[in-house]
């Protein structure tokens, strides 16, 4: 038999008078400025302490002082009195059919092509956007724990029920090396290479599915520079200091001087990787698969042609899904 889920140790406004009481110093303070009698008061405080085992008022000083656990309960209830204050006008907003907050995570390497698009399209839903661009891996945490409404990126969440997911763009890692660089043609001409490898941070999904390509090809190369971010790869590599196993969107977002660099196949089997617009399933109805469509179309538009013509060789391999 399922066991019976714990009751809460306390309510919105048993927290609303422990604030009170706080900021007043006294209880007195509290009742007059809630208008309710101190006796009551005093009553609200006790039952909190009663149920939680634990006092949060050290009354031995004037004015009152906090225990530790009153500190820690005192952090918590601010933030959640802030939060409860804001529903109700949320759910006024929604009879004009726009969102009060929406918060999307964006991974770099598609910062530049979809940040000022994305943020501006949602500024139309909602009266407050946040967009974040970063690592995958954060923005899957902050998803997972509802600080975050929808994810761009790479699938960090494969085996994570109750999400919906909306393929945008799948791509081919390539080669990116300094201008005059000959790219290796086979597998073998890797190992050979005069230059290091420019690598993505084990930080990143990126980083990850690279090595993981690399030692399947069993292709084992020297750690020597890596970062975290599309700008600082492709930067190190146009300054002639290694080559990079990338893809065109990474290089797109690293918005090098296309003359300083080359750009090449990656000898071997085919790899690639698959961007995904990720959301908790049901909770914005329609609104993520609108959000793809908009992010699908905006990259159609503008940035996998210049792409296309910079690589001719990609053949259909980028391409929009859905």
């Amino acid at each position: 038999m399922m066991a019976a889920r714990e009751a809460l140790p306390f309510d919105l406004r048993a927290l609303e008078i422990f604030l009170a009481v706080c900021e007043e110093g006294a209880m007195a303070g509290a009742a007059r400025r809630l208008g309710l009698t101190q006796p009551a008061v005093s009553q609200a405080v006790a039952d909190l302490e009663g149920r939680i085992g634990l006092a949060v008022f050290d009354r031995s000083v004037r004015p009152l002082g906090l225990t530790a656990a009153g500190g820690v309960l005192r952090q918590k209830a601010s933030a959640l009195i802030s939060e409860a204050r804001q529903i109700a006008p949320a759910l006024r907003e929604t009879e004009h059919g726009r969102f009060p907050l929406l918060r999307a995570g964006l991974v770099d390497s598609l910062a530049r092509a979809l940040a000022a698009p994305l943020g501006g399209y949602l500024a139309t839903l909602a009266e407050e956007v946040s967009v974040l661009s970063g690592l995958t891996a954060a923005h899957a945490s902050a998803l997972l724990s509802r600080q975050m409404d929808f994810l761009v990126g790479l699938d960090e969440l494969e085996d994570v029920e109750g999400l919906e997911r909306f393929a945008l763009v799948t791509e081919p890692y390539v080669l990116l090396l300094p201008a005059g660089v000959a790219p290796p043609v086979r597998v073998d001409d890797l190992r050979q290479m005069a230059l290091p490898l420019v690598r993505f941070s084990a930080r990143s999904k990126t980083g990850i599915e690279v090595e993981r390509h690399l030692r399947r090809l069993k292709v084992e190369l020297p750690r020597r520079l890596e970062f975290d971010t599309p700008q600082g790869v492709a930067a190190t590599v146009a300054a002639g200091e290694g080559f990079a196993v990338t893809t065109p969107l990474c290089i797109h977002e690293g918005a090098v001087d296309l003359a300083r660099v080359r750009c090449a196949p990656l000898p071997g089997p085919a790899f690639q990787r698959r961007l995904t617009l990720i959301a908790r399933r049901q909770e914005l109805g329609r609104l993520p698969r609108e959000i793809a469509d908009f992010c699908r179309s905006r990259l159609a538009a503008d940035v996998l042609p210049a792409l296309d013509a910079a690589m001719p060789w990609l053949a259909g391999t980028l391409r929009i899904e859905g």
